[in-house]
């Protein structure tokens, strides 16, 4: 369709040339949230042969004040953003490939979930799992670009393998948990994560058609000063990443816990589990508390506790901080069912 991305051909440093380029390539972008809800919304509309997108969150009512793929309906019915996300970028192109895959991002399954990519976008909110796509990314020569946004301020840089400075050039190890303002603790504006966003989808097509020239330096932005800024950046002589150490692909631990920016809710993540069936856990859990589940999610009540269960094994315990409570119904009523369970191998 060729009147489709006329208007985008005729820039003449995509041309046509640069938009085949665009149509053949695969990008996965992780998170769907505020940047990635801007980043999917801007390379599907340019063309962008194939995308995957991937998020562990469910819609919530005060994700709509910034993230432009869901609606109320999304909100009311809490649909999981991978799902709502690929459902609505399905009907503005039909042309391309969009695959939303409900998961959590970790060291377990990131090198298999960005497999043949020409580039990974980062829409995350959280640290420890940018230093996880870094070093997936290096391993496996593929570029990245990280971005950020709180507050009404926030920042962008691109990281090509064997090219540019990496992330842990930059930030050696991520920053101890509570340190880092989070979208919960000191909000965001809507027009942050989209300037940002649209920084990191302009990149992307750089990259994507093999421009001469992209961003070098880390961008930060404030959109309520209305200022720009460009960092330098260096590569670092004793970066562990760049000289083909990945510490963060290691495994180190087994059940894990996350802080959910913005939620008031904690995941709790065993990385060995590869699965589980939900209409075998809705059984064995009915005579314990209320239970209700579709094909995406469980949701079980019990002792005034909500948890949201995903087929990858994943748990949400809502309306909580606590995170060794977590943990401990996690163990109660999900670990110690291996009959429900699959492990990777």
């Amino acid at each position: 369709m060729i009147d489709r991305y006329s208007r985008q051909v005729i820039f003449r440093e995509i041309g046509e040339e640069g938009q085949k380029k665009l149509g053949s390539s695969y990008i996965v972008i992780i998170g769907c949230g505020g940047l990635g809800g801007i980043i999917a919304t801007s390379l599907v509309r340019a063309g962008v042969g194939k995308i995957r997108l991937i998020d562990r969150d469910l819609v919530e009512y005060h994700n709509l004040h910034r993230q432009l793929l869901f609606d109320e309906e999304d909100a009311r019915k809490h649909t999981p953003k991978a799902i709502a996300a690929e459902r609505y970028l399905k009907r503005v192109n039909s042309e391309i490939e969009i695959e939303g895959v409900v998961a959590d991002v970790n060291y377990a399954n990131i090198e298999k979930l960005i497999a043949g990519a020409d580039l990974v976008l980062d829409g995350l909110d959280n640290a420890e799992t940018r230093f996880i796509i870094n070093d997936a990314c290096l391993k496996h020569q593929i570029p990245w670009v990280y971005g950020a946004a709180i507050t009404a301020s926030g920042l962008t840089m691109n990281i090509i393998p064997g090219q540019t400075p990496c992330l842990r050039c930059v930030y050696p190890s991520p920053p101890p948990p509570g340190i880092i303002p989070t979208c919960d603790t000191a909000g965001v504006i809507g027009p942050a994560p989209h300037v940002v966003g649209a920084l990191q989808s302009a990149e992307a097509i750089k990259i994507l058609i093999g421009a001469k020239e992209i961003n070098r330096d880390i961008i930060f932005i404030d959109v309520w000063e209305g200022t720009f800024h460009r960092l330098k950046v260096h590569p670092r002589k004793d970066c562990p990443a760049c000289q083909g150490r990945y510490d963060f692909l290691q495994v180190k631990f087994g059940i894990r816990t996350t802080i959910l920016c913005g939620q008031n809710s904690v995941q709790v993540l065993d990385p060995r589990v590869q699965s589980l069936s939900l209409e075998k856990l809705a059984k064995q859990l009915e005579p314990l508390g209320k239970v209700s589940f579709s094909e995406s999610t469980l949701r079980f009540t019990v002792d005034g506790h909500e948890m949201v269960i995903f087929p990858d094994g994943r748990v949400i315990l809502r309306n909580s901080f606590d995170e060794p409570l977590a943990r401990e119904l996690y163990v109660k009523y999900i670990a110690e069912r291996s009959d429900i369970l699959v492990y990777k191998e």
